[in-house]
Order: structure tokens, then sequence, then C-alpha cells
């Protein structure tokens, strides 16, 4: 009688272990975010930016546009629901979702 492992027992291992998958991907993301330091306003980037960690804040700036804020922004890394994430600009920072900068830009979808 072989000793090998048959299709049915190996299908049934590459379900099981794919459904886990995600779940790692979300902690693997949580704890990157853990890595990061928040961002500073007066970060030499975010003032020459005009970052603010209120976007309500920000209407004296004439870029502003009422509605725009991190989580609606496509360099916010986080999902629109997180409360901070990082963001391609600010390398090695974390953003409120809350925040605004001159540099933001709507996110598709």
């Amino acid at each position: 009688m072989p000793h090998g492992i048959s299709r049915r027992h190996l299908m049934i291992k590459v379900l099981a272990t794919s459904a886990f998958l995600p779940g790692l991907g979300c902690l693997a993301k949580a704890s990157q975010v853990e890595g990061l330091t928040p961002l500073d306003t007066k970060d030499s980037t975010a003032s020459a930016l005009g970052f603010v960690i209120d976007a309500a804040t920000a209407s004296s700036n004439p870029l502003y546009k009422k509605g725009e804020r991190c989580a609606s922004c496509v360099h916010f890394l986080g999902q629109p629901s997180d409360a901070t994430a990082g963001c391609k600009i600010y390398a090695g920072h974390s953003v409120p979702a809350s925040g605004w900068c001159t540099v933001w830009s709507q996110r598709p979808g």
C-alpha cells in the first residue's frame, strides 16, 4: 500500500490554508502601522505641504476643498475606515484619517 498523499487530502489542506491567508495579511498590516511614528505638523516636509491633523482646520488653505481628508486620498496606505495609516508622501510616519495636505488626490472608486 503506497504511503502518499491523495489529491483530495491535498486540496483540503490547500483550501484550509488559503482561508487563513487574508487574516495573516491584516495582522502584518496592523504591525506595520504600529511601527510608524505619527507625523508631526512641525516636520519640515509636513509644514511645506500644509499638513494639518484635522482637515476642518485647512479651510484657510486655497487648495483645500470641503470633504478632502487623508482617508479619501490615494496616498493613504490604509483603508478609508482606518483611524491612522501610513502615507506614500511621508515615509516612516503615520497620518490620521482626518488629516489633510496639499498633495491630496482622490482615491479611485
